[in-house]
């Protein structure tokens, strides 16, 4: 993920808001049974095989939950594991480390799942020039794991949020009355605001292409649900001069043939709707 997104102070935001949410006004179940001065230690005990993610971002969970946890890692984030692998272990406060394990295990279920299928996707596109693209279509408020699982996976991040970059989608370019219009008001007002975003518009078919073209002072363009054979016609009369994308609805059994169209980038949804978790735990061990 690109570093001006994963920040610590982002990374801090979603820690506190995630353990607030679970742990309210106190883990009572750790603090009525557990000694407070009990030191104990885990394992990360991998079930399924796949890509591992979200290692750095548990590292800032339990040192979150206490300063004074060790995390000994043993496999990186990235890593192809196994099932019965053992990702890490933690030494620390009992009480800790059980404050941080289900914060830490739904990051890290999800967080492979994605990179686990973003890493299977590329597999069949691999020997073309095109790049898997995710999108905003994210859990709320859990977009900055969802997106360093694609980039860990091997995809490439998009725009993280409407600020950072303009997309002209087909609601936007129906609503200025048109491709030239939305370009030119787009152009004018960002040019008012001097904020320099990069501009990527959609078109739906050849004609709104062609109107792109005439008008020009955009990025890149989306070829937004288009058969191979319209995207490589299109592809041929950008010429170059514009990066592209390829969207809508793309599957596993479409996305080689739309790879070899030439697209530079593709961009799936499913990488954050529709995967699968991997499974896993965290055991007590002695």
């Amino acid at each position: 993920m690109p570093p001006e997104y994963l920040t610590p102070k982002r990374i801090d935001e979603f820690i506190t808001h995630a353990l607030r949410e679970d742990h309210g006004d106190g883990d009572h179940s750790s603090l009525g049974s557990i000694p407070a001065d009990s030191i104990q230690k885990a394992q990360l005990l991998i079930k399924d095989d796949g890509i591992l993610a979200g290692v750095e971002l548990s590292k800032s969970i339990f040192k979150h939950v206490s300063s004074s946890i060790e995390v000994h890692v043993r496999l990186e984030d990235g890593s192809a594991v196994e099932k019965g692998d053992i990702g890490f272990y933690v030494i620390g406060n009992a009480r800790a480390i059980l404050g941080a394990e289900r914060l830490v295990l739904n990051c890290m279920q999800r967080m492979s799942g994605i990179a686990t299928y973003t890493h299977y996707l590329n597999s069949l596109i691999k020997g073309t020039q095109a790049r898997l693209l995710d999108t905003r279509k994210t859990t709320p408020n859990f977009r900055l794991p969802e997106k360093w699982a694609v980039a860990i996976g091997g995809g490439v991040n998009h725009r993280f949020g409407l600020y950072d970059m303009i997309m002209l989608k087909d609601n936007h370019i129906d609503y200025a009355g048109g491709v030239k219009n939305a370009i030119r008001n787009t152009n004018a007002y960002l040019e008012s605001i001097e904020k320099p975003l990069k501009i990527e518009i959609e078109v739906r078919n050849l004609q709104e292409l062609e109107e792109v073209l005439e008008t020009g002072d955009v990025h890149c363009i989306m070829l937004d649900n288009m058969l191979p054979s319209d995207m490589k016609q299109a592809i041929q009369m950008i010429g170059g001069r514009y990066e592209t994308e390829a969207s809508g609805g793309i599957t596993e059994k479409t996305i080689r043939e739309i790879a070899e169209t030439g697209v530079d980038y593709i961009s799936i949804g499913a990488l954050t709707h529709s995967y699968r978790s991997l499974d896993m735990s965290l055991k007590a061990v002695e």
